[in-house]
């Protein structure tokens, strides 16, 4: 028998570790002294714990290693291939990405005049009630200049929703002075908030908020939650909010993986939301515009279900802003529908000032 110490020194494991791994049956000691507590291993289970340290070392969830450790040697080396595959997927995905920032962040591009550009929006909106709620609490919206989903929670959370996308409604009439879009924006948050107070009696209703203003040549980005916006551009497919979530502040921690997170208790509890009862702080930013960008707008019931490469997709097959959005709220509802599912398409297109409009 080894100790503690001794076997997390052998196994290049902590004693921390151990105690973790212990407690989510992943590497049980071989005996616990019954009146100290004290753990002692096997010299046959340092095996078993350098496996868990290398494949922790790969990044793979806690969940996952276990599965893997049950398998046979031949059967557990395949599903280490696969997993590293994904990897390699994402990895390859993240590379686009941080490409395209780099591009978004550097290009130098002269701000067109919205009065002069040819570029126009083709846009569709739908909300689906899902295959469990009884009622829906989401809404989505898609006009000339505003796109924008909300996702409502607690007793009254269907006029949250409401209230906050009709409020950013007005910004269609809205003259947009130069330079103050994002200004804008927010005082509009702020009125919405304000919404959802007289729209809501409960203290426990609120609302997420993810909308896009259109200038002409740019989007500005607004958004409160865990509703999301992403661009599909060049065939890639990046997500450009961040969730306001308590999972999401523990992956970027470091104390939570992704792949952890979608199965954590928490993973639907809000940091930030628009609840009338404190002020929202939203997350805002503007967005060049480039012919054949495509921009999805949903809430968590299609997030949440639908897998990235599911979306890119759906998106990337189908031909109009109404072809995806049909073919998202199917795919949601196909995962189980277990939420309401907010979905606005938008795409931006070169059309020469023939006018804007549903596609």
């Amino acid at each position: 028998m080894l100790t503690i110490g001794a076997f997390a020194k052998a196994s290049r494991l902590s004693p921390k570790a151990l105690r973790l791994y212990d407690e989510l049956d992943l590497l049980r000691p071989a005996h616990v002294d019954p009146d100290t507590g004290y753990r002692y291993y096997a010299h046959a289970q340092l095996e078993r714990a350098r496996l868990v340290a290398w494949l922790r070392r790969l990044g793979m969830p806690l969940a996952r290693i276990r599965e893997v450790c049950a398998l046979p040697a031949a059967e557990a080396a395949g599903a280490v291939r696969a997993y590293w595959a994904r990897v390699e997927a994402e990895t390859a995905e993240r590379r686009d990405l941080a490409k395209f920032l780099v591009d978004h962040l550097t290009t130098a591009q002269p701000r067109r005049d919205p009065t002069m550009t040819t570029l126009e929006l083709r846009y569709a909106a739908h909300c689906d009630r899902g295959r469990t709620r009884p009622a829906n609490q989401d809404t989505a919206y898609a006009g000339t200049r505003l796109l924008a989903v909300a996702d409502g929670y607690g007793p009254t959370g269907d006029r949250a929703s409401t209230a906050a996308v009709k409020t950013l409604r007005d910004l269609e009439e809205t003259r947009i002075p130069a330079g103050s879009v994002l200004n804008l924006l927010e005082a509009a948050v702020q009125d919405a908030s304000a919404a959802v107070r007289d729209a809501t009696a409960e203290e426990d209703a609120g609302t997420t908020l993810t909308a896009m203003l259109w200038t002409g040549s740019q989007l500005a980005l607004v958004h409160i939650g865990d509703s999301r916006a992403y661009l599909l551009r060049d065939g890639g497919l990046f997500r450009i909010t961040h969730d306001h979530t308590v999972v999401q502040s523990m992956i970027d921690e470091g104390r939570l993986t992704p792949e952890e997170a979608t199965a954590h208790p928490q993973r639907t509890l809000l940091l930030n939301a628009l609840t009338g009862t404190t002020r929202p702080t939203p997350d805002l930013r503007l967005h060049d515009a480039h012919p054949g960008d495509r921009y999805l707008l949903c809430s968590d019931g299609l997030s949440a279900v639908v897998p990235d490469a599911a979306v890119r997709t759906a998106l990337a097959a189908t031909e109009t802003p109404r072809d995806a959005v049909d073919s998202l709220i199917a795919e949601a509802n196909a995962a189980g529908g277990p939420d309401n599912i907010a979905c606005v398409v938008a795409d931006v297109t070169d059309t020469g000032g023939s006018g804007r409009g549903v596609a």
